[in-house]
C-alpha cells in the first residue's frame, strides 16, 4: 500500500492537469502577452498611453502644492507687454532688468527661459551709421557726435556688459529638420566625445540651432537649453539634462543654473556596472568638484521626470511670480530677492512658451524649469531608472506565474479575492516605491495583465466549464434533488459517471392496494393518482438529499450517498422512509374522503458496499447501483407484508442510524442469502418516541429473547405484556403461530431464531 499511495496521488494530479490543460493555457496566455510589450517585443500603445495616465494620476495626487520660496519667476506677462512694450524688448531694458536683479535685488543666479538670436536694432544706430557713410558723410559734426553717442545706443552691447563677470545663465533651443540651420554662438559642450572614450550615450540628437548673438554668448558664456521633451500624447512629463549635437552634449537650462548655483561643477556621465566600452548603460550625470561628487539619476535617454509641485502659473502657488514690469520700474523692495535664484519668463499667451503638463493643459514653460532646479536643490525626485524594464519583467513574470497556476483552480469568489489581493498588491507596492524612494516604475502592463486573467478564466469558466456543467445538471437534474445538483455544478470535476464501489443507503418502496384502486378507476384517473403520489414521495426522497434510481410500475428506487457524498446516508434515508409513511397516510385521508379504498406503502432499507454509476446500453442508459446490498434491500421491502409493518431495515442500516428508536423484528435468511440478516423497525427519531410505546418496546425485546432462547415458559409469561407492540397486531399473529410450531419440537441447541424466506 506503501508503494501504491504516490502513484494513485500522482494519477489522479496527471489526470487533473489534463482535464485543466486547456485553462491553464488560457490563464498564462496574459502573461506572455504582457512580457512581448514589456520587453518591447510587440509594444501595445495603448499600454504605454495607460502607463502614462496612471504616472499622471500619481503625480496629482501627491504633489505637495506648497510653496517653494527658493525659486523665484520674473514674468513676462501681458501687464508687462502693455507697460512695457511689445516683445521683443530693447537690450536696454533687458540690460536694466538684469541690472535691477543681479545687483539691488541680489538674486545668487538670473536664468533667462528666453534667447536673443537677432540683434537689437530698436535704438536706430544702424540707420544712423548708414547715414554717416551715405547721405550725411560731409555733414560736419555729424561723425563725431554719432561716435560719442553710438554706445549709449548700441543696447547689445550695454547689455552684454551687464551680463559680463555675472552669474547669468542665458537660454537657447535645438532644432531638428531636413536643413539643420544654425543661429547664433552655441556654448561650449559640457561632454565631449573625447571624454567619452568611444562609449556612447542615448541623449536626444539635434541637426540644428537657435542660440545668442556672439557678443551676448561670449559676456555670458553659460547657456542652457529649454528643449522641452514631449510624449507622444504632446504631455510634457520629463525634460532632458543632456542633448546631442554634432557627436558633442550640451547641458540644459536647468542643469545650467543649477551648476551656476554650485561654481560650475564638471559634468560626467555615470554608467552602470556591467556594460561594455561600445555601450553601457547610463544610469546619471555626476557633478565632480573638489573631489566631491553628486550624482542626478536619469532615464536611458539622460532625461528626468518633472517634479511638478502644483497646477502651475501664478496662482499655482508652487513659485512666486514677480511682473517683469514691476522689477523695471523698481517697485520691489531692495534684496528681496536675496540669494535666489531666479527664471526669467513669460506667461503670457502670445509668446507661445506654453505646454501641456499632467498637471495642466497650459503650464508655463518656464516654471518646469523651475521645477526641475527645485528637485535638483532637494538632492531627489522622481526617476525612473536604468533597471525599471527588469523590474517590469519580474513583476509580470511572479504574478503572472502565481494567477496562472492558481486560477484555473479557483471558483469565482476565489478567483476574484486572487486577482482583488495581487491588483492591491502590486499597486500598493509601485505606490510605496514612488512615495518612499521617489521611484516610477511601469504599472500598467502586470495590471491589465491581472484584470485580463482574471476575465480570461471567468469567461473560459462560462463559456466552456458552464457546458460541462449545464451537461452535468442536465444529466443528474431528474435523479437528484436540486441543491445537490448546485453543489455538483460548483465542482464538476469532483463527479463522473463512471462506476465506483461506494458504502450507500438503497431504498425500495411498494405501493400496497394498486391492484385494487386500478380495478375501481379510469387509466387517465389512475395515471393522475400515480403522478400525484409519486410526486409526493419523490418531494420526499429529494428533501431528505436521495437520489431517484428508477420508478418500477408501483415501486420507487432510490439511494443515498451519491453521486453527492453524505456521510449521513443511512440517517437520511430512514428520515425519508419515515417521512414517506406519513405522506401517504395523508393521501389515504384525502382518498377517504373521495370514497376510495386506501393504500399501504412498503419501504426496504440496506446499507452496505454497492456498485454505482452509468450504466446500460448503447441505447439506454441511466445512473444506477447494483450489488448484492441492493438486491438485500429489494428482499426487505417484500418482508413488509410477512411482519405487518410499512418499513424494514436491515441491520447495517440501524448501526448508522442511531438516531431513531428501532423496534427488532427477527433474523431473517431471505432468497439468494445463506446468512441470517437482523432486521429492524424504526419507530421514530430519538426524544418522539416515549413513555408507554417506549415500556411496549422494552417488553418486546425481552419476550423476542426468550423466544430465540427457546424459553416457552417465559414466552408464555410474557405475552400479554406485549399485546401492545408498537409494530401492530400482525407482528403478534406471526409470531403466535411460530411459537405453536416450535414449542412442540424438541430443544435445538443450534436453533438461531432466523426465519427462511424462499420468495422474495
Amino acid at each position: 500500500m506503501t508503494h501504491q499511495a504516490p502513484s494513485v496521488k500522482a494519477r489522479s494530479w496527471g489526470a487533473a492537469l489534463r482535464r485543466r490543460g486547456l485553462r491553464l493555457l488560457v490563464a498564462f496566455l496574459p502573461m506572455l502577452l504582457a512580457l512581448l510589450h514589456a520587453s518591447g517585443a510587440w509594444r501595445m500603445p495603448v499600454l504605454d498611453r495607460l502607463d502614462q495616465i496612471i504616472y499622471d494620476i500619481r503625480l496629482r495626487a501627491t504633489m505637495p502644492r506648497t510653496l517653494d520660496e527658493r525659486v523665484v519667476i520674473v514674468d513676462i506677462d501681458e501687464r508687462s507687454l502693455e507697460e512695457v512694450g511689445h516683445w521683443p524688448w530693447g537690450r536696454d531694458k533687458l540690460a536694466q532688468l538684469t541690472q535691477e536683479l543681479l545687483e539691488r535685488q541680489q538674486a545668487a543666479v538670473l536664468g533667462f527661459d528666453v534667447v536673443f538670436s537677432e540683434p537689437d536694432g530698436s535704438s536706430g544706430l544702424r540707420h544712423l551709421q548708414h547715414l554717416a557713410q551715405g547721405a550725411l558723410r560731409d555733414a560736419p559734426g555729424y561723425g563725431q557726435a554719432l561716435q560719442k553717442l553710438a554706445p549709449e545706443l548700441d543696447f547689445d552691447q550695454r547689455f552684454a556688459e551687464v551680463l559680463r563677470g555675472q552669474s547669468v545663465v542665458l537660454g537657447y533651443y535645438f532644432t531638428s529638420d531636413r536643413d539643420g540651420g544654425a543661429r547664433g554662438q552655441l556654448p561650449q559642450p559640457v561632454v565631449t566625445r573625447q571624454q567619452l572614450m568611444g562609449q556612447a550615450l542615448r541623449a536626444t540628437a539635434w541637426n540644428g540651432h537657435g542660440s545668442n548673438i556672439p557678443s551676448l554668448a561670449q559676456a555670458a558664456p553659460v547657456a542652457g537649453f529649454f528643449n522641452a521633451m514631449s510624449d507622444d500624447d504632446g504631455v510634457v512629463r520629463s525634460l532632458p539634462l543632456l542633448a546631442q549635437y554634432q557627436g558633442q552634449y550640451y547641458e540644459s537650462l536647468a542643469l545650467a543654473v543649477f551648476r551656476t548655483l554650485l561654481g560650475l561643477p564638471e559634468v560626467r556621465p555615470s554608467f552602470a556596472a556591467g556594460g561594455t566600452q561600445e555601450w553601457a548603460a547610463v544610469q546619471g550625470i555626476e557633478l565632480h568638484q573638489d573631489g566631491r561628487s553628486q550624482l542626478i539619476p536619469t532615464d536611458d535617454r539622460l532625461a528626468v521626470l518633472v517634479p511638478y509641485r502644483g497646477p502651475g502659473g501664478q496662482r499655482g502657488g508652487s513659485f512666486s511670480y514677480v511682473s517683469a514690469s514691476d522689477v523695471l520700474r523698481g517697485k520691489l523692495p531692495a534684496a528681496q530677492l536675496r540669494d535666489k535664484v531666479v527664471l526669467v519668463g513669460s506667461t503670457a499667451p502670445g509668446l507661445q512658451d506654453l505646454r501641456a503638463t499632467p498637471v495642466g493643459g497650459a503650464y508655463p514653460g518656464v516654471e518646469a524649469h523651475a521645477n526641475l532646479v527645485a528637485r535638483f536643490l532637494d538632492g531627489q525626485g522622481p526617476v525612473q531608472p536604468d533597471y525599471a524594464l527588469g523590474f517590469d519583467l519580474a513583476q509580470i513574470a511572479i504574478a503572472g506565474l502565481l494567477l496562472g497556476l492558481l486560477l484555473p483552480w479557483m471558483g469565482a469568489g476565489l478567483a476574484l479575492a486572487l486577482s482583488i489581493s495581487v491588483f492591491a498588491a502590486l499597486v500598493g507596492l509601485n505606490l510605496w516605491l514612488f512615495l518612499s524612494h521617489s521611484l516610477v516604475f511601469p504599472l500598467a502592463t502586470v495590471l491589465v495583465m491581472v484584470l485580463l486573467a482574471f476575465a480570461l478564466n471567468m469567461s473560459y469558466g462560462y463559456f466552456v466549464e458552464s457546458r460541462t456543467k449545464r451537461g452535468l445538471a442536465h444529466l443528474f437534474g431528474t435523479y437528484v434533488p436540486p441543491e445537490l445538483v448546485d453543489e455538483m455544478v460548483r465542482e464538476p470535476e469532483r463527479y463522473s459517471m463512471q462506476a465506483a464501489m461506494r458504502e450507500l443507503t438503497v431504498m425500495f418502496c411498494d405501493i400496497r392496494g394498486f391492484t385494487t384502486l386500478s380495478e375501481r378507476m379510469e387509466p387517465v384517473q389512475l395515471q393522475a393518482l400515480l403522478n400525484t403520489l409519486f410526486s409526493r414521495l419523490t418531494h420526499v426522497i429529494r428533501q431528505q438529499r436521495g437520489t431517484i434510481d428508477k420508478y418500477m410500475g408501483d415501486c420507487v428506487m432510490a439511494f443515498w450517498g451519491a453521486p453527492v457524498t453524505a456521510p449521513d446516508h443511512a440517517h437520511l434515508a430512514v428520515q425519508a422512509a419515515l417521512d414517506m409513511v406519513q405522506a401517504v397516510h395523508a393521501v389515504n385521508t384525502e382518498h377517504q374522503a373521495q370514497g376510495l379504498p386506501a393504500i399501504g406503502v412498503g419501504v426496504g432499507l440496506n446499507t452496505g458496499p454497492m456498485c454505482v454509476g452509468d450504466m446500460g446500453s448503447d441505447v439506454r442508459r441511466s445512473y444506477t447501483v447494483i450489488g448484492d446490498a441492493v438486491n438485500l434491500g429489494s428482499r426487505l421491502e417484500g418482508l413488509c407484508k410477512a411482519y405487518g409493518v410499512e418499513i424494514v431495515a436491515s441491520e447495517s442500516t440501524r448501526a448508522q442510524a442511531p438516531g431513531f428508536v428501532w423496534l427488532e423484528l427477527d433474523r431473517v435468511c431471505v432468497k439468494g442469502k445463506e446468512q441470517a440478516v437482523a432486521i429492524y423497525h424504526p419507530l421514530g427519531a430519538v426524544g418522539q418516541v416515549e413513555g408507554e410505546r417506549l415500556q411496549a418496546l422494552e417488553h418486546w425485546h425481552r419476550w423476542l429473547a426468550a423466544f430465540r432462547a427457546q424459553q416457552w415458559p417465559v414466552c408464555d409469561e410474557l405475552w400479554p405484556s406485549v399485546q401492545s407492540n408498537p409494530a401492530g397486531a400482525k407482528l403478534l399473529d406471526f409470531y403466535a403461530q411460530r411459537l405453536q410450531e416450535r414449542r412442540v419440537l424438541p430443544y435445538d441447541p443450534d436453533w438461531d431464531g432466523a426465519t427462511h424466506f424462499d420468495t422474495k
